[in-house]
């Protein structure tokens, strides 16, 4: 059961970022609390529907043990032996080969309209290195060496010239942080997806594999390579929270917000949340929309006349 809400939960938050990321207006409408408790919830009763086989069917199984001791294996036995070898099949379909699937549509499919977002970033840099060139050169004194206009020149250069460096200089902050933000993300799914094939690809295939050919299986898994093979699950156990959450500066500011024993971290946890301000924004608006630019679409929508 555990296994099956973890492979679930996987596939629902996979699901619920393209929707985000790819179709940031529409998520906004149906991605709710009371939407993540049902998904929650749909995804426990799945588990404990699809391996009510366990509980049925699991058994005793005797094994003679050094010295003539006879010990026992609760073991999964099934009426018979296609009935066995059609159920490892089933869980190797429904718990790896089809969330595999979706999880890597779904993370290709962000990562193509993010890298989509990082060129059209790029782009609008280049735009504004090349205009901001083209404005100073068009402000030159040229030929003209009327006292006049040079007296104007320089009194606005007084006056504009620190606040154009320092709007620019915020725009080509916001600029990196975004590119940055949006190549985490970019790496981080990729690494979701092939530490999700590598931690389980193993344990179903030998399953399977059991299944079929239980004698040659035994004989040549025994030992090491089936713990290694289990031990390739388990972390997959572990290494989850640290990708899905502690890489996310805003998870950890959350995390430590949600204990309220520790009084004074949260709230200087609460603080930061607020006050993380325009970093933490600019790392979720590269993280969660087309190109980081649905809040244009919306003020602009708001400013259209009616």
């Amino acid at each position: 059961i555990s296994v099956s809400v973890s492979t679930f939960n996987l596939v629902a938050i996979s699901l619920e970022r393209y929707s985000a990321i790819c179709k940031p207006l529409q998520s906004r409408v149906w991605q709710t609390k009371s939407h993540a408790l049902k998904v929650i919830a749909v995804t426990w009763f799945l588990s404990f529907t699809i391996m009510l086989p366990y509980p049925i069917y699991s058994t005793l199984v005797p094994f003679t043990k050094p010295e003539n001791v006879t010990g026992n294996n609760c073991r999964l036995k099934m009426p018979s032996d296609l009935a066995q070898q059609s159920w490892y099949i089933f869980l190797l379909l429904i718990l790896f080969l089809l969330p595999g699937i979706v999880m890597t549509v779904a993370y290709a499919f962000i990562s193509l309209e993010l890298y989509r977002g990082i060129k059209f970033e790029v782009n609008q840099k280049k735009e504004r290195t090349s205009s901001i060139s083209s404005n100073q050169f068009e402000n030159g004194d040229g030929c003209y060496l009327q006292k006049t206009k040079r007296k104007k020149k320089v009194e606005m250069r007084q006056l504009s010239v620190p606040n154009s460096t320092k709007i620019e200089r915020v725009r080509s902050n916001s600029s990196a942080a975004n590119l940055m933000a949006k190549k985490r993300v970019i790496r981080m799914l990729i690494v979701i997806v092939i530490l999700f094939f590598l931690c389980w690809s193993p344990i179903f295939s030998v399953n399977a594999w059991r299944a079929f050919d239980t004698t040659t299986a035994g004989i040549l898994l025994s030992g090491a390579p089936i713990s290694f093979i289990h031990l390739l699950s388990y972390t997959s156990a572990c290494v989850n929270p640290i990708i899905y959450c502690f890489m996310n500066k805003r998870f950890r500011l959350g995390f430590l917000a949600t204990f309220t024993c520790c009084s004074g971290r949260n709230v200087q946890g609460r603080g930061m949340v607020q006050g993380v301000g325009e970093e933490e924004g600019r790392t979720t608006g590269a993280s969660l929309s087309r190109y980081t630019y649905s809040n244009i679409s919306i003020s602009a929508t708001a400013s259209a006349p009616t």
